[in-house]
């Protein structure tokens, strides 16, 4: 597994600045508002960094953006960023800051002369996010973890508080890890392994094998591993940091979909690698959860399957029955993961009996037709649970709207044979799929459908994520906990 680059926090040595090796930068607001820390800079530098402050690029560049002097006379570093930030600005103009630091630095060492620079916290996690490698094969060793260094005014009381939330970044980091890994190296034994270790963390975890499940009616669930040489598995993932029935949080992790008897084209298939996008979202937010103690009682369950095709594999046509008793006729093999969801989610309201469920899916391209890669589509059956949602979605800038469910879209699934079939036809796919799974909530359980298929992975880099997995949802849900599900006490 990748690290994130590790911080220090600092006093300000004024005398030890024309030392500091790799790569500095100086944070100064848009009025150009010289601090002690930037005077002896501008010194040392023999007036370049007044230069910049005057310049037409100073005015002209925006909050996060920089100005860079490179091999600047003076001082032993590379280059020395300038970046624009108002010392009181917002979270998110602190994380692009950082983002944009990430970038221009790479893996050099880094010292951030910061001061009394508010939001520092948060300019920590856009660097430790947008400049995360996820994980490769490739040949060569990999390199140790890339340091920053950061001078600021209260350093402890500013560690304290990055702490908190790059224990965030690190469940982000564990989820980007997971959806990156190959099907070869991350098999569902593979991938129940990694979610056992999360117990040195003080998450409790149990693994359900084949056997069990069955005895148990998991009869979806099954049919889409049925297929596969790799044994299908549900693992339960709970961090008790208090007292209360719990939040379910629960994930589709499907290591590779072929689509089944239902075969996809062979152009991109390599991406369904990241078909367990959905469980990667919760091993990650669990990790988070476990890291920064969070007074919070969650726990994650995700159903780890194969779908591939063979002698065994559930057909079209085939008619299964769900933990819940309902039965499905299937007519594509491709729509397997609601098969999955279905089953975990009736097991979570059966035997952790939550207070409330999110369950997370790359579930369908319909999505991605609808919304692109710019937003997760957002179901639900409580107004007050989903408001929420969104309000933690905006203020970690994590793309998610709304979409509607409805009587309507529920006869579209009506089945001749059975209780219902696994798809609607090709009209509102997405919301179909949702559709399908409101089947298995009961009436008194809010309930939120992520689907993730669009945000998940991305071919191009984005604010805090390089281009591959994105880790989306570990900061929204985070922030979802924080605010509605964590205890205020002490």
């Amino acid at each position: 597994m990748t690290q994130l680059r590790r911080f220090e926090f600092s006093a300000v040595d004024l005398d030890g600045l024309a030392e500091c090796s790799g790569r500095m930068a100086l944070l100064i607001n848009a009025e150009g508002r010289m601090s002690p820390a930037a005077r002896r800079l501008n010194r040392l530098t023999k007036g370049a960094l007044a230069r910049v402050l005057a310049s037409d690029r100073w005015q002209k560049a925006k909050t996060g953006e920089m100005v860079t002097l490179t091999y600047p006379a003076g001082l032993a570093v590379e280059a020395l960023d300038v970046v624009k930030l108002e010392r009181r600005g917002t979270a998110a103009e602190a994380r692009s800051a950082g983002a944009a630091l990430a970038v221009a630095t790479g893996t050099m060492a880094l010292t951030v002369v910061a001061e009394s620079t508010a939001r520092l916290p948060h300019l920590a996690l856009g660097l430790a996010l947008r400049g995360h490698a996820v994980v490769n094969h490739k040949s060569e060793s990999s390199e140790a973890p890339a340091t920053a260094t950061i001078l600021c005014a209260k350093p402890d009381e500013t560690s304290k508080a990055a702490a908190s939330l790059l224990a965030v970044g690190e469940g982000v980091a564990f989820t980007r890890d997971l959806v990156s890994e190959p099907a070869n190296v991350l098999t569902t034994e593979e991938f129940a392994g990694r979610l056992q270790e999360l117990t040195a963390l003080g998450i409790e975890v149990e693994v359900l094998e084949e056997a069990r499940m069955a005895e148990l009616g998991m009869n979806a669930l099954l049919a889409v591993g049925q297929g596969s040489a790799a044994p299908s598995k549900m693992v339960v993932m709970r961090w008790k940091g208090a007292e209360g029935d719990p939040l379910a949080l629960v994930g589709k992790g499907v290591v590779f979909d072929t689509g089944g008897i239902s075969l996809k084209p062979g152009p991109g298939m390599e991406d369904m690698t990241m078909d367990m996008g959905g469980a990667g979202t919760v091993a990650g937010v669990m990790k988070a959860l476990a890291l920064r103690k969070a007074k919070a009682h969650v726990v994650g369950l995700v159903g780890l399957v194969e779908n591939m095709p063979s002698g065994t594999a559930m057909r079209p046509g085939d008619i299964v029955a769900s933990m819940k008793g309902d039965t499905i006729e299937i007519l594509n093999t491709d729509a397997e993961g609601r098969l999955v969801l279905c089953d975990v989610l009736w097991y979570a309201q059966q035997h952790v009996k939550p207070i409330a469920m999110v369950d997370l899916a790359t579930l369908t391209g319909a999505c991605i037709v609808a919304l692109g890669h710019e937003n997760a589509a957002v179901y639900a059956n409580d107004d007050g649970f989903a408001d929420a949602f969104l309000k933690a979605a905006k203020a970690e800038g994590e793309g998610a709207w709304r979409m509607p469910l409805g009587q309507a879209y529920d006869d579209m699934l009506k089945s001749p044979l059975a209780d219902m079939k696994n798809i609607g036809g090709r009209p509102a796919g997405s919301i179909t799929a949702a559709q399908f799974l409101k089947r298995f909530v009961k009436d008194d359980m809010p309930w939120i459908h992520l689907d993730i298929a669009g945000v998940a992975k991305l071919k191009s880099a984005s604010l805090l994520a390089p281009a591959g997995a994105t880790g989306w949802g570990v900061l929204s849900l985070d922030r979802l906990i924080r605010d509605r599900f964590e205890s205020k006490d002490g």
